[in-house]
């Protein structure tokens, strides 16, 4: 981006406020309303994310910035009586990242700059401890040589270790201020041999080099891995924030903790978060050393606790929402160091929403926004059988902390190398770690769930899983995790890598084997087995209820289900259907069906072609009857057949190898002699784009007339059996309306036929599939004999797109989503700018011809969240999907109506 000379790079934390996201980044927006309300928060500035997209653009940071981030540092230095490394008393920062929408974990913070050799001094001398001032100076030097450096971060660990080897203590707080040193001493040599220059000790190159270190940071492998699977646009940057450093390793009256206003994992009120005596803010995160129940703290420090739980109302009533908090004690002096509306798990998300409403925080139409279609999905997963594990079954191991919820079962892998690797094999995975960081990211969204031996509910392995809808138990302490030798021991239980665990996510127990699953009770709820109102319900199930109700309340687009039988009819139905917008007739013919058609592709004359057709005829009535009862009053759209008919015939392989050993065997079949002529015969080089659709209906006499005459006779029988049928007839592949209009002229003389025959008046509606390029893009014309349009956006998308699906995510898909080509597949979400424009076309062009033209999708974009709300925007009157993903759409046609008023989602 271009430099504007007037432009400003650097606002201190009483300039902003949560309203300035995009340009400070959630984390230095929250610093800046948290100061606003006159909240605790150590002085600081933040550097925009303004300038770090010039930095990332130019390759270097705007000319103005030095001048600006100088001016601010001049003005802390004196508001806090001392300046930036200062020998005799050194003024302190942390330098933190900071992007509009939270990554935990996936960039990059320095703590401690200023320090020096002849700081340290200075500041073991002011705080009265030696310990302490050289404790901070080893956490920057490991900290900087990492983040800024490039050193592998490894190397000062196992430095770390073998200090404490030596001293023959397994905690870092039993090293003294002598012990410290010599690590300090320790850690330069490594930073001077790995990075290939000293650890720098001038303190303004330190913040400098720090600041753009950040700002690469927004570009590493696992932050853009982190953002493709969360949907961040990559295009945002981060703000930096310099904040003037307080301190949690001071001793035993300092400390550093997370806390939530309620339980991120279950949604429930009450204290929740961790606190770590005598440590800085990464130990609890990292999850290295195991923290105790924020509740402790009470009892630890009863001031600082009353006024962290006065601080923690103020902030939930304020943001109107969980929040997530980090703080610093220093000597008994409570500070904040960030807030944010907290990531919590998909049932917290339902739970949390309502009670905000209960309690007048918000209104029903924000807690519609509060809630997504992806976490209603997540509840609908299945849970583990309770009542299984026991003799004979699974064996229990441990337990946890339950961090994310969720039922999780997989082989055994201890680094995120073996698990992407084993994953990509089609093998589920449960990365054991004993702590995660931001680089087994990958192996986290390849596993089924996460398991660590450290770590509580801020851990990083924790906050991510939750982020991720991610099954995760943290903090089993009893497993004793080996990750060199690829192995989990418990007792005397060794489970080796490729073993399978099973993890429970909302007890945080450990099994060794399978354990069953049974149904969520949100899926027994829509099945109807479970009452919300019942005194047995669960509460989540109250939560679901009340906010899908509003959902439906508010919704425009109609919800219609993908279904073939009465049996996947009825189910819909249960879930909330309100009709079938795509009965595919082709899976009628499968099974012992398949011979007849195999007889009418085999037809030589009209007359076997009509004896076929005839014998097909009552089946197919049969099939509607059954469909139509099953949704009897809402509407049921058949699309007649449309795949090509050589995929209703033997393998040609197959059978060519069958007729050639019975010609060997000198027993040939007849039969199958001339299904082979027919199966050559019909073979094309791309079927996808050969004779089906349409085309099976103009070249094969009878054939959609029979269809039409089974939909029209089901349709009688159940109207004189005094239901209320109302079919809607639709042509597939239609490319132009001259085949559509040859097509309906036979199909209305059926109709007619019908109708004189029964005494009956159907209302029967015909209509296409708009799935070609062509046929969007002459809508006008098609709308002309078109009564409705549903767009089958799985195969526009392959024609548009020049994809043949199956060969396509198989291919390449992999490396264009890692490449950033895709940010998610157009198979799965509507591509907008290509797709999506020629729907926006079609419809537009469609209802000028037509205005009461009905518009709805068919394709499984009519179940994905996102692509949804576009179909909301513009201005189809229905969706239709899979029976299980229509709870989803009904929830996220709500949530598209209630944001089209006005109501901000993010």
């Amino acid at each position: 981006m271009s430099e504007n000379k007037d432009q400003k790079f650097v606002y201190d934390f009483t300039e902003g406020n949560r309203d300035l996201k995009d340009l400070l980044g959630g984390k230095g927006a929250n610093l800046a309303e948290m100061t606003n309300l006159g909240l605790p928060v150590p002085p600081g500035f933040t550097i925009t994310t303004e300038a770090c997209k010039v930095y990332l653009e130019s390759g270097s940071a705007p000319a103005a910035l030095r001048d600006e981030v100088s001016a601010h540092l001049a003005a802390l230095e004196t508001k806090m009586g001392k300046k930036l490394g200062q020998s005799d008393d050194p003024l302190l920062v942390s330098v933190r990242s900071g992007a509009k929408f939270s990554m935990p974990g996936m960039m990059d913070t320095v703590l401690n700059i200023g320090l020096s050799d002849k700081s340290v001094t200075g500041l073991a001398s002011q705080a009265g401890n030696e310990r302490f001032a050289w404790d901070s100076y080893r956490r920057l030097i490991q900290m900087f040589g990492k983040t800024v450096l490039g050193v592998e971060g490894e190397l000062f660990e196992d430095a770390l270790d073998e200090a404490k080897a030596a001293k023959k203590v397994t905690v870092d707080t039993d090293l003294d201020a002598a012990d410290l040193k010599k690590l300090v001493t320790r850690f330069k040599k490594i930073v001077a041999k790995e990075a290939g220059r000293p650890f720098p000790q001038d303190a303004r190159e330190q913040l400098d080099l720090a600041v753009e270190a950040v700002f690469n940071s927004w570009n590493t492998d696992r932050a853009k891995l982190y953002r493709r699977q969360e949907r961040i646009p990559s295009d945002l940057g981060t703000a930096v924030n310099i904040c003037s450093m307080v301190f949690g390793n001071l001793g035993p009256d300092s400390g550093t903790g997370v806390a939530f206003t309620r339980d991120p994992a279950s949604g429930h009120a009450g204290v929740y978060g961790d606190y770590l005596q005598n440590a800085q803010g990464e130990d609890v995160v990292a999850g290295i050393r195991n923290t105790v129940p924020l509740a402790d703290l009470e009892a630890i420090d009863k001031a600082s606790y009353d006024q962290l739980m006065t601080i923690m109302t103020t902030l939930e009533t304020h943001y109107k929402d969980l929040c997530d908090i980090e703080f610093t004690i220093e000597r008994g002096q409570l500070w904040m160091l960030q807030t944010r509306v907290g990531k919590r798990t998909a049932g917290a998300a339902f739970r949390i929403a309502t009670q905000l409403v209960d309690q007048g925080l918000i209104s029903e139409a924000e807690a519609l926004q509060r809630v997504t279609g992806h976490q209603l999905a997540q509840l609908m997963f299945p849970r583990f059988d309770e009542t299984a594990p026991g003799k004979g079954g699974p064996e229990l191991l441990g337990r946890g902390i339950a961090a994310s919820p969720g039922a999780a079962v997989g082989k055994a892998v201890f680094d995120s190398y073996t698990a992407v690797k084993w994953s990509r094999s089609g093998e589920k995975v449960i990365l054991i770690r004993r702590e995660t960081n931001p680089d087994d990211l990958d192996g986290m969204i390849a596993s089924e769930g996460i398991l660590t031996s450290r770590g509580g509910k801020t851990s990083h392995a924790a906050v991510v899983a939750r982020g991720m809808g991610k099954t995760c138990v943290c903090g089993a302490e009893e497993l004793d995790v080996d990750t060199k030798r690829r192995r989990m021991t418990v007792g005397d239980t060794v489970i080796e890598e490729g073993d399978v665990v099973s993890i429970d996510g909302s007890t945080g127990k450990v099994y060794l084997g399978e354990v069953p699953v049974v149904p969520s009770p949100v899926v027994e709820y829509f099945e109807g087995r479970m009452h919300a109102g019942a005194d047995d319900a669960d509460e989540l199930v109250g939560a679901v209820h009340r906010i899908m109700a509003y959902a439906d309340r508010v919704r425009r687009l109609r919800v219609r289900a993908n279904a073939d039988n009465a049996e996947d009819a009825l189910r819909a139905r249960r879930f909330g259907a309100q009709g079938i917008g795509l009965c595919r007739t082709e899976h009628m013919f499968l099974g012992e069906r398949r011979e007849m058609v195999e007889r009418l592709i085999l037809a030589d004359t009209d007359k076997e072609r009509e004896e076929a057709l005839s014998a097909l005829l009552p089946l197919q009535k049969k099939d509607f009857i059954e469909l139509f009862e099953a949704m009897d009053g809402l509407p049921v759209t058949v699309r007649l057949l449309d795949p090509p008919l050589h995929e209703f015939l033997p393998d040609i392989t197959e059978l060519s190898v069958r007729v050639a050993l019975a010609e060997s065997r000198k027993d040939a079949n007849e039969n199958d002699l001339r299904l082979l002529q027919a199966v050559h015969k019909l073979h094309e080089q791309n079927p996808m784009l050969g004779l089906r659709g349409v085309r099976l209906g103009l070249v094969i006499p009878g054939l959609f007339a029979m269809q039409v005459r089974a939909i029209a006779e089901a349709a009688a029988e159940r109207k004189n059996a005094k239901g209320d049928p109302r079919a809607e007839i639709m042509i597939p592949l239609v490319g132009t309306v001259q085949e559509l209009e040859i097509v309906r002229e036979e199909a209305d003389q059926v109709i007619a036929e019908v109708e004189a025959a029964t005494g009956t008046n159907l209302k029967l509606t015909i209509g296409t599939m708009i799935e070609l390029p062509r046929a969007a893009l002459t809508a006008a014309q098609i709308a002309e004999a078109a009564q409705f349009f549903s767009f089958g956006t799985n195969d526009l998308t392959q024609t548009v797109w020049g994809f043949s699906r199956d060969d396509v995510e198989a291919s390449f898909f992999t490396a264009y989503l890692e490449k950033g080509i895709f940010g998610v597949s157009p198979f799965e979400t509507i591509d907008r700018d290509g797709v999506g424009s020629l729907v926006r076309h079609a419809v537009k062009q469609g209802r000028a011809t037509r205005p009461d033209l009905k518009l709805g999708v068919c394709g499984e974009h009519g179940g994905d969240p996102e692509s949804v709300h576009f179909f909301h925007e513009v201005g189809l009157d229905y969706v239709s999907c899979s029976p299980f993903r229509i709870p989803v759409a009904r929830l996220e046609a709500g949530r598209a109506a209630a944001e089209a008023k006005g109501s901000d989602s993010r």
